[in-house]
């Protein structure tokens, strides 16, 4: 692969933002992310789902 061809595909990864959470986000968010994962799972074995 040549620089020439890479680089259009660098200019589209560019592009398309998600709109999630920048890599160099706070440990707050990630520890109430965590938190409800573990809260969604919690309910999830008492309801009996799945």
């Amino acid at each position: 692969m040549t620089a020439t061809s890479a680089a259009p595909t660098d200019r589209a990864r560019s592009r398309a933002r998600t709109g999630g959470p920048d890599e160099g986000s706070s440990w707050l968010e990630h520890v109430l992310g965590w938190t409800l994962v573990v809260v969604v799972a919690m309910f999830v074995t008492q309801v009996g789902w799945l």
